[in-house]
């Protein structure tokens, strides 16, 4: 079984991480949106209503699971037998930062590869957090959101 896992925040969800989810799902059986909990990280949204988002808008994709973990995601791909991690790239940025997680992953855990999906020029300019920082300026965000997670938004 070929397993992905899709690790991040996800604080929130944004329609770019959706169209990834969408792109990949042919090439795995199976992708785990894999959100990782950091204690000293603050949140926009708590874990519950992360979870809870996603889980509404996968309701009906049954190869797509979401799960929590901390510490490594190596180690958690292991766990959950995942062989491949998902990243999506927006820039030149993205990618220098991403690789060098990538080289790291590969330097912990052997036989756990990074993929690297090229985000759609529609998708560029959003990221979790100018559409938080829409949030907390009482802005509207829902269109760089999943219609399903509108719900979670306020």
């Amino acid at each position: 079984m070929r397993i992905a896992v899709f690790p991040g925040s996800f604080d929130p969800f944004t329609n770019g991480h959706l169209d990834l989810v969408q792109r990949i799902l042919p090439l795995f059986d199976t992708v785990i949106i894999a959100i990782g909990i950091n204690s000293k990280k603050q949140y926009y949204f708590d874990l519950e209503s992360r979870i809870a988002a996603l889980e509404a808008i996968f309701h009906d994709e049954p190869r797509v699971f979401i799960k929590q973990y901390s510490g490594l995601t190596t180690k958690f791909c292991k766990e959950v037998g995942a062989s491949c991690i998902v990243r999506g790239l927006r820039n030149s940025s993205d990618f220098e930062f991403e690789n060098a997680i990538s080289q790291f992953n590969r330097a912990v855990e052997d036989g756990i590869e990074t993929l690297f999906i090229s985000t759609r020029p529609e998708f560029c300019h959003i990221s979790s957090s100018i559409v938080r920082e829409i949030l907390m300026n009482n802005g509207n965000a829902k269109p760089f959101v999943p219609e399903r997670s509108h719900k979670f938004l306020s």
